[in-house]
């Protein structure tokens, strides 16, 4: 059964290192190695892996710029690092064995076994840490690009009701890392849950449907998280009193 909580792995000090931060060091590698990759055979004349990158790449570009328009340069490569980093740690869990090597643990009589990974997203330590990255950047970028002045006057106003509306707004920037955080985290755990008791019945060919399920909600969730970070940075840099936007 899949534990709600990280399980530890060892300990540096103090500080417990669990089988998600295991997961996301391994992530961290995995997205290095693919840079090098990419970097070190580009080609003017690309070969097949190049132009499927660029296609790529071209592909969630264009789609940002139809809704960021200018503010495409700033807000993409937080955009495309989201979707990067969160669908190779959705996807990290169903490569076979992921779950099922580790150490024993001894509860009470009887031993559990603790895996040296854990899917990173299926851990809400960790989305909720991806959605503060995510809101932080997005006032930050917001400030950078309309102003403290014009930034300050979308929550606070002396017109009573417009300093309601703000003060709304404001508790709604709060409920945004609430939402993208259990909402990342509720489906992938919910989908290692699943896996986990049908691979628990049938090892071989009970998982397989669920194992392509998987798949598509782990891209589709690290969509999700992407563009609703990308559509929270276009609102928050368009200016509230209809100046234009410094590029």
């Amino acid at each position: 059964m899949v534990s709600l909580i990280a399980e530890p792995i060892f300990s540096i000090g103090s500080f417990p290192v669990t089988n998600a931060i295991t997961d996301t060091l391994f992530v961290d590698i995995v997205l290095i190695a693919l840079i090098i990759a990419v970097n070190a055979n580009l080609k003017l004349i690309p070969n097949f892996f190049q132009n499927l990158v660029e296609y790529i790449i071209k592909t969630f570009y264009d789609l940002n710029e139809s809704i960021s328009e200018e503010r495409t340069k700033k807000i993409f490569p937080y955009f495309m690092t989201f979707f990067i980093f969160i669908l190779i740690a959705n996807w990290s869990e169903l490569i076979p064995g992921f779950s099922s090597i580790g150490i024993f643990h001894q509860t009470g009589h009887e031993k559990e076994l603790v895996p040296f990974f854990r899917g990173a997203t299926s851990d809400l330590n960790t989305t909720l840490a991806l959605a503060i990255v995510s809101a932080v950047a997005t006032h930050i970028m917001s400030i950078k690009t309309i102003g403290v002045k014009d930034y300050l006057s979308r929550f606070f106003s002396l017109n009573p009701i417009n300093l309601f509306v703000g003060l709304l707004e404001l508790v709604s920037e709060f409920t945004k890392i609430v939402s993208l955080s259990f909402r990342l985290f509720g489906n992938v755990f919910a989908g290692a849950v699943v896996l986990g008791i049908v691979s628990g019945v049938a090892a071989i060919i009970a998982p397989i449907p669920f194992l392509l399920l998987e798949i598509v909600v782990g891209l589709v969730q690290a969509l999700i998280f992407a563009m609703l970070t990308m559509v929270f940075m276009t609102i928050l840099t368009t200016p509230h009193t209809g100046k234009e936007v410094s590029h």
